[in-house]
């Protein structure tokens, strides 16, 4: 008897082992590769910054919610995020590869969120071919659940209030009110997504919480505040056409441009020259740190989440502002007043100067990416390469938020005001998400 039971206890061993085995390997760089592919469409499919953010938060908060919403290593973002409730039937199994359901249910929620449908379907398809193979009953399993999450994550994306946004008024320009922003060249573009502050908000009690102070008045008196913001930024550009290509301030600028309107001339033609936007450069950098501290699968979608969060915030309480304020560019006003064939560094983008995107989103960002990875968290930033731009070393993401900020500056885009207030505003948006969302016990 005794050695049936012995016999009976190694058999279940083995099994149990043989089955651990059989499960579908998930790495952290499977996570990685999402992240990239949908940043790769939405460069294809041209998506606006605050867009582009509101891509990157669904999938990462249902990939998350996958792995903690029921019970996980972090704590579960329902009744957090606003409007978020708990999923009503969680199909709690402990078989379920929970990993494999979290990029399942990933891919579900971008699909449904670019205009190229077929390149996130085709790869989707592609890997489940590919999970199939090696074990149909575990990724059938993990398909369900993730399905599940995403249905639940979908339903609450679907009552942000984007569709609306959809039909509302597009922005009207008042040309007669020298202060007010006008279209620049050279595609003179209408004034991008007026209607953004009126997208739910994720963690801040609304888009106007963090209101920053106004910026100075307009007058274009010499000796008035606002005239030495605007003479600052043509002499800052003179100076560094002086330096050459090869200065710092270049190199800076050129490096966090991440202008998705960038707009070529060739000929009689017109194009686009396409980039990632601020948000998908720091959810590179988001990356980076994850492969730099070897974070494992489940703090690897933890940090991506709340990043997403920081930078989809950050961009809803900026628009608020900008629309608000509605301040027109040095472009404009420096080719009207001071020099008609003044050009800035980097091409001006398509909406209101106050405050800066940026700076905003960068100083969000990175006081997120602090509290998951630490204060003076060295990296280099690689994200540009594929860009044709150089790396960049910085001590921590505080240190590269500003050195983001100010490079609006040195490209002829922003005044300063827009810059130091607007980081300061992202920093407030940043330590709110810290403080406000419970990602552990």
């Amino acid at each position: 008897m005794r050695k049936y039971i012995i016999v009976l206890f190694v058999s279940f061993i083995l099994f149990k082992c043989s089955s651990e085995k059989e499960q579908i390997a998930v790495t952290p760089e499977d996570y990685h590769a999402l992240i990239d592919k949908v940043t790769d469409i939405m460069v294809h499919d041209i998506f606006s910054p605050p867009v582009a953010s509101r891509v990157y938060v669904y999938p990462n908060i249902a990939a998350y919610q996958v792995l903690n919403g029921c019970e996980g290593n972090y704590k579960s973002l329902s009744d957090q995020l606003n409007g978020l409730k708990p999923i009503s039937k969680p199909m709690e199994d402990s078989t379920v590869n929970k990993k494999l359901a979290s990029i399942i249910a990933y891919l579900d929620i971008a699909k449904d969120l670019v205009f190229s449908k077929e390149m996130i379907t085709n790869y989707r398809d592609s890997l489940y071919t590919v999970w199939s193979s090696q074990n149909a009953t575990d990724f059938e399993k993990a398909k369900n659940y993730g399905l599940l999450h995403s249905e639940h994550i979908g339903s609450w994306m679907q009552q942000d209030r984007y569709n609306e946004t959809r039909t509302m008024p597009e922005f009207t320009v008042h040309s007669k009110d020298p202060s007010r922003w006008q279209p620049t060249p050279p595609a003179y573009m209408k004034g991008i997504e007026p209607n953004w502050k009126k997208i739910r908000t994720f963690v801040l009690d609304s888009a106007s919480q963090f209101k920053p102070v106004p910026p100075p008045p307009f007058s274009l008196e010499k000796g008035s505040a606002f005239y030495k913001e605007l003479t600052g930024v043509y002499n800052i550009g003179k100076e560094i056409v002086k330096k050459g290509d090869d200065s710092e301030e270049v190199k800076i600028a050129q490096f966090w441009d991440c202008n998705p309107y960038v707009a070529v001339n060739k000929g009689h033609f017109m194009f686009a020259s396409k980039k990632i936007t601020p948000g998908a450069h720091w959810m590179g950098i988001c990356k980076i740190a994850n492969k730099t501290s070897n974070a494992d699968f489940e703090k690897t979608v933890y940090a991506y989440t709340k990043t997403s969060i920081a930078l989809a915030d950050g961009f809803i309480s900026c628009w608020d502002e900008k629309y608000r304020s509605n301040l027109i560019r040095p472009e404009t006003l420096i080719n009207k007043y001071i020099d008609e064939d003044w050009v800035p560094l980097l091409q001006t983008p398509p909406f209101p100067e106050y405050t800066s995107g940026h700076s905003v989103v960068s100083g969000a960002a990175a006081e997120v990416l602090t509290s998951v990875f630490g204060d003076n968290f060295a990296f280099d930033d690689t994200t540009e390469i594929p860009y044709g731009l150089p790396v960049r070393s910085y001590k921590s993401f505080r240190e590269a938020a500003k050195e983001a900020a100010i490079s609006r500056v040195y490209g002829g885009i922003h005044y300063n005001a827009a810059v130091y207030v607007g980081i300061d505003q992202g920093i407030n948006v940043g330590k709110w998400v810290n403080s406000k969302i419970r990602f552990e016990d």
